[in-house]
């Protein structure tokens, strides 16, 4: 909406312009800037971003510098994901899984990269996968507020969705059921969806077997062991897998998200 106290237009939002003998009415480039960054502040209040990841964005992720190797391969996903977000919607396909050991940086762009759609005009929700099960059990609970019950339908319809941390932990199986219909619906509607996990799959290459205290290597946790696997068969068809290098954590390092 114009604002009334523009010096420009009145807050009529169109500007008389005068060419020799003619005149004619032009849009209101000040009162168009400040809509555009209402418009993005009012998307942004209700993306459901955490307080503390409110200020990332593609120019405050810090690239190490004492690890040439490091620095070229975060370079070059970073590169993949800005453009990812400054082309959208035009892609090969409609999201993107971003795949790594934790701390290094996948939750910072994967939500930088949502900010950056955001301030398109776009609508997009960020979701942690946790949070989003248990909102999806509380859901079920006749006393649940209403933001509970919404939580399942506000991942399924919105315009780009952000799951964070998908498959952290095993679901019962109706709640993976759940998670399941939502990628499926997203995968078959062309819906984007922006995705981040630590677990391993054969997709990214061979397995990095951890060692327990007592020096023995468990089995390593798929992505199909805790989604399954039609959820991850959709998130393939779907998702441009974007693998992070191990890097030093990277989250002690990061710009202060709370000054």
């Amino acid at each position: 909406m114009a604002q009334d106290t523009c010096t420009k237009c009145g807050g009529s939002g169109w500007v008389v312009e005068r060419r020799g003998e003619l005149s004619g009415a032009t849009r209101c480039v000040d009162c168009q800037a400040a809509t555009a960054a209402e418009r993005t502040a009012a998307l942004l209040s209700k993306a459901n971003i955490p307080p503390n990841y409110r200020k990332v964005d593609f120019d405050n992720f810090r690239i190490p510098n004492d690890n040439p190797i490091a620095r070229t391969l975060l370079s070059q996903a970073m590169v993949i994901i800005r453009s990812y977000a400054r082309e959208y919607p035009v892609s090969s396909k409609p999201g993107i899984l971003l795949v790594g050991p934790t701390g290094v940086g996948k939750t910072h762009l994967a939500i930088a990269a949502l900010k950056a759609i955001i301030a398109r005009g776009i609508q997009g929700t960020f979701f942690n996968y946790q949070s989003l099960l248990d909102k999806i059990i509380a859901s079920y609970n006749p006393a649940a507020g209403a933001g509970r019950r919404n939580a399942y339908e506000s991942a399924m319809e919105s315009d780009v969705l952000l799951l964070d941390d998908i498959g952290a932990n095993r679901s019962i199986d109706w709640v993976e059921d759940a998670v399941n219909s939502i990628i499926t619906y997203r995968c078959n509607h062309l819906k984007p969806l922006i995705a981040t996990t630590n677990l391993y799959d054969p997709e990214f290459g061979p397995a990095v077997h951890k060692l327990d205290a007592a020096g023995f290597a468990g089995k390593q946790a798929t992505l199909s062991d805790r989604i399954g696997e039609r959820s991850r068969s959709r998130l393939f068809e779907m998702c441009r897998v974007i693998k992070m290098p191990q890097v030093e954590d990277y989250r002690p390092h990061v710009v202060d998200r709370w000054g």
